[in-house]
């Protein structure tokens, strides 16, 4: 018997789409709603194709209110996973109204419509980027918030937004899930990040450069004091973050109250170790050269994630070889993504 329904905004992104997957297998029916701003509608039959379930699509977008109501009209929700939203630091830079409008004010709505719904559990995506450059691993969840790019003050903004909410209003249930770095695949290969134009992120632009759609990997920094002169990040399977969203819609049914968690594995990968491991995974070699640091880039950052296995019962399961495979996998199924 299926249990209860779950809105997922932005269900037809990299991390929603996963967390789709993750709800269906855990018995729940997520209702997609999203207006494929940064997405295709082909996620919904891959979705279908691996759960062989059928997922609800409501077309609509975070800054339209009416448009939300009207989920909660047709679909007796039981809570929310909020994914919607715009994701590139360097374009945050660039366009910031855009990413405070999209991300602050559609969140503001989300929230509204839940509370004028009666829907009492939500589960916010945020991300580490709120902490800033920080220099103490791992992070816990009492770091210093310092973000330093409009794309992590959206996620500030909107933690704090929600615990003045919570402070308000004592019925509701409320999570903020910060993750480190989400990569991978899953492990179908039906579903995978897919960029638009050349990717921003490091795992997605390494998978196209092995597969011969872009030339070469310019590796920024090679004199950071780690172990191979290379950055080091928590590289974690975007299943693994998916089942984490499970794993805090239960405890919210069950336990109730305000969660802030942070979502990686506590262990940190450099740069070489990644192309390395994704050499082994693809079976070919991968052109790459050193290039100067970036501004702003950190010789360290990873999860502590201690409170995640407490609290949720979560842990990371999946390791950086899994993480390559499901992503080549991803690459080589669809080289011109969805």
């Amino acid at each position: 018997m299926s249990k209860d329904k779950i809105l997922v905004t932005g269900g037809a992104g990299y991390i929603g789409s996963h967390a789709c997957v993750a709800l269906c297998e855990a018995g729940y029916q997520p209702v997609i709603f999203d207006n494929f701003s940064n997405s295709s509608p082909k996620v919904i039959d891959r979705v279908e194709q691996i759960t062989k379930k059928g997922i609800s699509l409501v077309e609509g977008d975070v800054l339209n209110f009416d448009q939300i109501m009207e989920v909660f009209r047709q679909h007796s929700i039981k809570g929310i996973m909020h994914f919607a939203g715009c994701k590139a630091v360097g374009e945050s830079v660039q366009d910031p109204l855009s990413y405070y409008r999209i991300n602050v004010t559609g969140s503001i709505n989300v929230l509204d419509a839940m509370c004028h719904s009666g829907v009492d559990v939500l589960i916010f995506s945020s991300s580490a980027t709120i902490f800033g450059d920080l220099n103490a691993n791992p992070i816990s969840e009492s770091s210093t918030f310092s973000p330093k790019n409009p794309y992590g003050q959206t996620k500030r903004f909107v933690e704090e937004i929600m615990a003045d909410l919570v402070a308000s209003k004592a019925n509701l249930n409320l999570a903020t899930l910060r993750y480190f770095n989400p990569v991978g695949a899953h492990q179908t290969g039906l579903i995978g990040e897919d960029p638009k134009g050349i990717p921003q992120n490091l795992m997605p632009y390494l998978a196209q450069v092995a597969a011969g759609r872009l030339s070469k990997l310019e590796v920024f920094g090679h004199d950071y004091p780690t172990k191979d002169g290379t950055g080091i990040r928590d590289y974690i399977h975007v299943m693994d973050v998916a089942d984490a969203h499970v794993a805090a819609l239960e405890y919210l049914l069950s336990e109730g109250g305000y969660l802030a968690i942070n979502i990686g594995t506590g262990q940190g990968i450099s740069v070489l170790e990644l192309i390395h491991a994704f050499e082994r995974a693809a079976g070919r070699s991968i052109p790459w050269d050193f290039g100067p640091r970036r501004d702003g880039d950190v010789a360290e950052y990873y999860a502590d994630p201690s409170l995640a296995e407490q609290k949720l019962g979560w842990r990371a399961k999946r390791g950086i070889d899994t993480i390559c495979t499901d992503m080549w996998r991803w690459q080589i199924n669809n080289p011109l993504g969805y």
